[in-house]
């Protein structure tokens, strides 16, 4: 004999010589003679090892007292107890004893990936991945979204939920903000036959997410192909100090072309320009000693004005001392009171020091030569 023991929250499915007699409540029972008893939990779902759960409902004691849901191939059935979500659950028949709970079931279609209004978001933190599919699109961008490889639609930025089924979903991001093109290093020749190698920059924004797609191949790469065409076709026009002189030309002449562009390349061309011109190192060295010689003429033009400009400054100023006694008196003194400020004291091998003869010179002026002047 065996005793078993079930609990308040406990059911009892009851074999006799393996076939399902009846169901059990709480209590204590003795088994013998074939007898078995399999414990069901009342907040799990009911599950029997001994026989199948169309055995098990066929019991009007059963049946009675539990929520049966029947869940189809494309479909999933939300499970809520008391009214709050509990667990999501795939095809097959379900049942809940609902002696202690509430439980309700919503089926949803799973047979196209689409997710519609019905089901609330939430939900999808709740049940496990392999259900579905998330996609998230970020602010500045767009997103082309493909079943079975045909586009489908375009997302705008937010988050996306969809079903996983037998279509295949691909998602292939745009990004919308302003994006820069470098080109680099195009070697060019110029009308005089330099080398060159010339920098541009382009901005551009794609204006139209299917077409760029599917109607050209590579657009990145043919902007890259017409700016490289238009610098070939602007600076094999020109020489090299002309190039040098009209930059700005340039980048309006190689602009004015993506403009004309770009309709069929489905962007906008925000702005483009010249960044670099790169010479060659001879040429470069050429240019540097010319720029030297010039800056230094320039230089020996300045001295020649400044030193000229000195001179005739000195000059009227001799004259002015030659006409007025007392400016002559008073840029003396200046020139004293300049000497003491750096000079202490000063002795001479002669009549007197050269302080004595300092004070001499900064004596007062005599009547007779106040009228002089």
């Amino acid at each position: 004999m065996k005793k078993m023991i079930i609990n308040e929250n406990q059911k009892g499915f009851l074999f006799k010589n393996g076939k399902y007699t009846k169901t059990l409540d709480a209590g204590k029972y003795y088994l013998f003679g074939g007898k078995e008893i399999e414990i069901s939990n009342l907040e799990q779902p009911i599950v029997c090892s001994k026989c199948a759960l169309e055995t098990l409902l066929a019991d009007k004691a059963i049946s009675d007292r539990v929520a049966v849901v029947d869940v189809g191939d494309e479909e999933l059935a939300l499970h809520y107890v008391n009214g709050k979500f509990s667990s999501v659950l795939c095809h097959g028949k379900h049942a809940f004893w609902s002696v202690t709970d509430r439980h309700e079931f919503k089926i949803v279609d799973i047979s196209a990936p689409t997710v519609d209004g019905s089901v609330p978001e939430y939900i999808f933190s709740k049940i496990p991945q392999i259900y579905y599919t998330k996609i998230e699109v970020a602010e500045y961008q767009k997103a082309r979204l493909y079943f079975n490889q045909k586009l489908e639609r375009i997302l705008d930025a937010g988050t996306y939920y969809f079903w996983k089924t037998p279509v295949k979903i691909d998602v292939d991001l745009v990004d919308t903000r302003l994006t820069q093109m470098n080109i680099t290093g195009q070697e060019i020749l110029t009308a005089d036959k330099v080398s060159l190698r010339i920098n541009f920059v382009c901005n551009y924004r794609v204006t139209d997410y299917v077409k760029i797609l599917t109607e050209i191949d590579d657009y990145a790469e043919q902007i890259h192909v017409t700016a490289q065409l238009a610098l070939r076709d602007y600076v094999g026009k020109y020489k090299l100090d002309e190039i040098l002189e009209n930059k700005d030309q340039m980048s309006e002449f190689v602009f004015a072309k993506l403009k004309a562009k770009e309709k069929d390349l489905f962007v906008e061309i925000k702005d483009a320009g010249v960044k670099d011109i790169i010479l060659p190192g001879e040429i470069r060295e050429i240019m540097n000693t010319v720029l030297v010689a010039e800056k230094r003429a320039q230089a020996n033009v300045i001295t020649r004005r400044e030193e000229v400009a000195s001179t005739r400054s000195l000059l009227n100023t001799a004259k002015l001392m030659e006409e007025n006694q007392t400016l002559y008196k008073l840029k003396e003194m200046e020139y004293i009171e300049r000497i003491c400020e750096n000079v202490g004291n000063i002795n001479l091998n002669s009549n007197g020091d050269i302080l004595t003869q300092f004070a001499a010179l900064l004596r007062p002026l005599t009547i007779q030569e106040r009228r002089t002047t």
